[in-house]
């Protein structure tokens, strides 16, 4: 298997038609609606509303590098691994956006004997939500462009327009742009900006909804900008939200596909982790928790970002608590915050390991933050060695963590048993979740209790812009909001080159911005991009498709 890729893997998988996948999750056939074969969505209404005491697994991770963790994989094998055991199982994943399976990182539906199917058509275009929520987006800036053409009777200040274009690509020639050129029958001329879509705050309001009446409500109080007098603006106020609403109500509903191992999976919304919350939807997860006993779930890049997120914003709108946190680690990861280049990963290194797992340890203790005991799933590489593989294990041990060797990647669910029984463990064990602040504490003590608490720094620099920005919020009544900390992925810092366990350093929030639609307010630091640029030699050089329509390249 070591030579096939991951796409030709997935097809040799023995994939069944969608209505056994959804009589086995106890969804009824009049709740499904076809697309294809093999995907349906699903009408979260038709579903008998017998709430079951269901377990929540989040799979979070150490810091991801560029050599790739496997964190996708892992849910997908420990969901598999619980459906060998017999346990009603299902696994609720975000889908995948164009601008990153184009770029750098491929396909985004796990990997090896542990993905989820069909991958291709997951990978491109999914069931059409991520257009929808590309053209509600773009309807309420032409709806904004529309109203100041013609009188602006909101006194809307062009000046100060905060909603911007999205494209679910990467495409930084589009982060700045200048709009409405040409005349006066071509609109007003003013700057404006692109957002990649899965940046978009409709993204975010859709994955925090509970429903389409919610969802309208939450579209209605998004601010669009502020006037001359420098009062918010909302869609509210333009009487758009049933019109965004309507672009979005197929959209709204979850998707379900199955794994290679036929377990049942809802693959809805996909917010990136860095610049958003990072969590698939409320509405995919809280359906997965009336169908199964236990809910596998994901969050992205590591416990600092979307574990984080998971922990402050989704769990609390949806006013559930994880059972068990599973932190996905590789010895490669490890060696590379232990110092070691990415070429130089596969050579043996010990002692980079006992510098690097430092990483895993600030992990470690941030799971415990929560309340929830962690378990850590060592993903296992060919690369690895067995001096590597029983440091690592040994080390987890000295701290009383539970650790598994896990091989989903090459055996599937088979190789997640022992991963899944020691969740079993956890599961069958009291938990003390607990919300990491309260909503009351102001923003800007929201902002260093997660710097200092969850990344380890000594403390937060704010911008005169964030300053005043900060000041704005609190005169608004956005000050009881949860904090959406838009950073790098790669370190506990704001600074990508800060690899392991920095200590010392402050993080400079460079400006705030209150998301009143999705109910949370974002800090951005160091130079994080709302609109990523695709790399040198991107992922699509190598994608094709033949003249019988079979892709390949994908991963």
């Amino acid at each position: 298997m070591a030579h096939l890729t991951d796409q030709e893997i997935a097809a040799q998988a023995d994939i069944k038609p969608i209505e056994g996948i959804a009589e086995k999750a106890g969804i009824p056939h009049d709740a499904l609606e076809m697309y294809g074969k093999y995907k349906a969505k699903v009408d979260i209404h038709k579903i008998e509303g017998n709430e079951k005491q269901s377990k929540v697994v989040l799979v979070s991770a150490m810091n991801p590098t560029p050599a790739g963790e496997g964190k996708s994989t892992c849910t997908v094998g420990l969901a598999d691994a619980f459906n060998q055991l017999e346990k009603n199982v299902m696994v609720a994943l975000r889908e995948p956006s164009l601008g990153p399976v184009m770029g750098i990182k491929g396909g985004a539906t796990g990997g090896g004997r542990a993905q989820v199917l069909p991958m291709e058509e997951i990978n491109l275009h999914f069931n059409g939500d991520l257009h929808a929520i590309t053209t509600a987006n773009n309807a309420l800036s032409a709806f904004i462009d529309n109203h100041i053409h013609h009188g602006n009777e909101l006194n809307i200040d062009p000046r100060r327009i905060t909603w911007k274009r999205v494209l679910d690509m990467n495409d930084r020639a589009l982060r700045q742009v200048v709009v409405g050129l040409g005349g006066p029958t071509r609109g007003v001329p003013r700057e404006d900006g692109f957002d990649i879509t899965v940046a978009s705050e409709i993204m975010a309001v859709l994955c925090l909804a509970s429903d389409i009446i919610d969802l309208k409500k939450k579209l209605a109080d998004i601010v669009i900008g502020y006037t001359y007098d420098r009062e918010p603006v909302t869609v509210g106020q333009l009487e758009v939200q049933g019109a965004l609403a309507l672009l979005l109500k197929e959209a709204i509903k979850p998707n379900l596909v199955q794994t290679m191992e036929g377990t049942p999976a809802l693959i809805h919304g996909g917010p990136f982790a860095n610049i958003a919350h990072g969590c698939n939807s409320l509405i995919a997860t809280n359906t997965a928790r009336k169908l199964a006993d236990i809910v596998v779930t994901e969050c992205g890049f590591g416990s600092d970002l979307g574990g984080e997120k998971f922990m402050n914003i989704k769990a609390r709108k949806g006013e559930f608590a994880p059972d068990a946190i599973v932190l996905v680690a590789t010895i490669r990861a490890l060696k590379m915050n232990g110092g070691v280049a990415k070429k130089d990963l596969g050579e043996a290194n010990v002692d980079a390991l006992k510098e690097g797992i430092a990483n895993l340890e600030k992990h470690i203790e941030n799971a415990r933050k929560f309340g929830i005991e962690p378990v850590v799933a060592l993903n296992d590489f060919v690369t690895d060695t067995d001096e590597e593989r029983d440091f690592v294990l040994n080390w987890c041990k000295d701290q009383n963590v539970r650790v598994s060797l896990t091989k989903v990647w090459e055996k599937g669910g088979e190789g997640g048993k022992d991963l899944a029984e020691k969740v079993l463990e956890v599961l069958d064990e009291p938990q003390n979740f607990k919300h990491l602040y309260e909503n009351e504490l102001p923003i800007d003590q929201k902002i260093e209790k997660i710097v200092t608490e969850v990344y380890g720094g000594d403390g937060v620099i704010f911008t005169d812009k964030a300053k005043k920005q900060l000041a704005e919020i609190d005169r608004h009544g956005w000050g009881d909001f949860p904090v959406c900390m838009a950073k790098s992925q790669y370190s506990l810092s704001d600074d990508p080159t800060l690899l392991g366990r920095p200590t010392g350093f402050k993080v400079t929030v460079r400006e705030v911005v209150a998301k009143a639609g999705a109910g949370f307010v974002v800090a951005l630091t160091g130079d994080i991009m709302t609109m990523p640029g695709l790399p040198k030699v991107p992922s699509a050089v190598h994608m094709d498709v033949d003249a019988d329509g079979n892709s390949k390249g994908l991963f």
